[in-house]
């Protein structure tokens, strides 16, 4: 890295010694860069992407129009037409949030549609659009902020032209690695955690709690626990969110006025706790066409890496989860109206912790689950009795009817 910068130091330094030809071509350098490139709004390091901002708001809008043509045309009601009292709330969650960040200079707007699923998502234009099952779920305003936080921020860091962009430039360039469905889930597992510690910073200066995330990832791994077993995962498994979430908060709450925005919230986004945003670049002509090229190659280099170690890591610990449940054998077993209570014995392997098992059954169609609650520890030949309840709607007459499979949901090594 070092040599590296050396490098480019002496290579600007001849570009600034005067030679007509150094900068005419330093120019062409910095209109490759900008065709290729953007300069990120948060750290303002150059990173990969094939679309500027006026394409991204032009493409992610395009989306946005498609599905309330689609909403109209299936006769659902969108926004206040659907939910007076919930679009009301989401809108003055949302206007708080979008005052605080990066782009509060753009004109945005919450789009409120009627399923059941726990979902938000944005499309990199200027629309955030929330699903109502997560607004009836999420009781309070601070967790709303959260997760509209984290959805303003994908658009922030461009996570959505970014994967684009870096997906083409992996056809081009025929990387194997890069074209696996784990490194894809990697990628954009690094750009989710990206999105929490902007989206919880947002939080805090727009005087929403910053902890509030921590707790909507607690409350999911408490009900769902992690299902490690998919360990192709795009989104942090729910414990490492929880434990993450609630770092971050504990950093960023120096920020959080109760209530109230933040008076500094525009400086505190240049230079806080977790980052501060990089200097301008040198000109094109004196330098910083070179140095916007190469630092948006070692950019995407250095993403490219960490990509590839999550996915290495999430493969591994895939295989560790595996290896747990070949050694775990069910001594005994009883049904009741509460659940189903067995007796585990894990035969031998390393000792364990934060042992989570799941229980899965098929009904028609449905893939339904359940998760026992944590064990602590667990050694080499003990036995360990949990209690799984029953997978919603389903009874123990219908578990017994239709069997059920065993699996273990997460294990970490003690």
């Amino acid at each position: 890295m070092n040599k590296t910068k050396t490098l480019v130091a002496a290579l600007m330094a001849l570009v600034l010694s005067g030679c007509e030809t150094l900068q005419s071509i330093d120019k062409g350098l910095y209109k490759v860069a900008d065709a290729v490139s953007e300069t990120d709004t948060v750290t303002g390091q150059r990173a990969l992407s094939f679309a500027d901002r006026q394409q991204q708001i032009q493409q992610g809008n395009q989306y946005i129009q498609q599905l309330v043509n689609q909403e109209q045309a299936q006769g659902r009601k969108i926004n206040a037409a659907l939910s007076p009292e919930m679009y009301a709330r989401l809108t003055r969650v949302f206007e708080k949030i979008h005052q605080v960040s990066h782009l509060r200079d753009e004109q945005w707007q919450a789009l409120l549609i009627e399923r059941d699923s726990f979902n938000a998502f944005t499309t990199g234009g200027t629309f955030i659009v929330v699903h109502t099952g997560l607004m009836e779920q999420l009781s309070n305003d601070d967790e709303l902020a959260a997760v509209i936080g984290h959805e303003v921020a994908h658009t922030v860091a461009n996570h959505v032209f970014e994967r684009q962009s870096h997906s083409q430039l992996a056809a081009l360039s025929r990387s194997n690695s890069a074209k696996t469905g784990v490194y894809q889930a990697a990628f954009t597992h690094e750009n989710e955690r990206e999105a929490d510690r902007i989206g919880i910073l947002y939080a805090a200066l727009a005087g929403y709690d910053p902890a509030a995330a921590s707790r909507i990832w607690l409350r999911q791994y408490q009900s769902q626990g992690n299902s490690r077993a998919l360990f192709a995962h795009s989104h942090p498994v729910n414990s490492e969110r929880y434990a993450q979430t609630q770092a971050i908060a504990g950093q960023v709450d120096q920020y959080y006025k109760p209530g109230r925005i933040h008076p500094n919230h525009v400086a505190l986004l240049e230079n806080n706790v977790l980052w501060q945003k990089r200097e301008q670049e040198a000109a094109a002509g004196e330098g910083g066409g070179l140095q916007a090229l190469l630092t948006t190659a070692l950019g995407t280099y250095v993403q490219h890496e960490k990509s590839k170690a999550e996915a290495a890591r999430q493969v591994a610990h895939a295989q560790f989860v595996q290896a747990v449940e070949a050694q775990l054998s069910i001594e005994k077993q009883q049904l009741s109206q509460q659940g189903l209570s067995l007796w585990v014995k894990y035969n031998q392997g390393p000792a364990l912790k934060d042992l989570t098992l799941g229980l899965m059954v098929k009904q028609g169609e449905a893939v339904k689950q359940s998760v026992s609650p944590v064990v602590a520890t667990l050694d080499p030949g003990q036995v360990v009795k949990v209690t799984l309840p029953l997978p919603q709607g389903v009874s123990a007459q219908q578990l017994k009817e239709l069997g059920a499979r065993l699996y273990v949901d997460d294990a970490l090594p003690r």
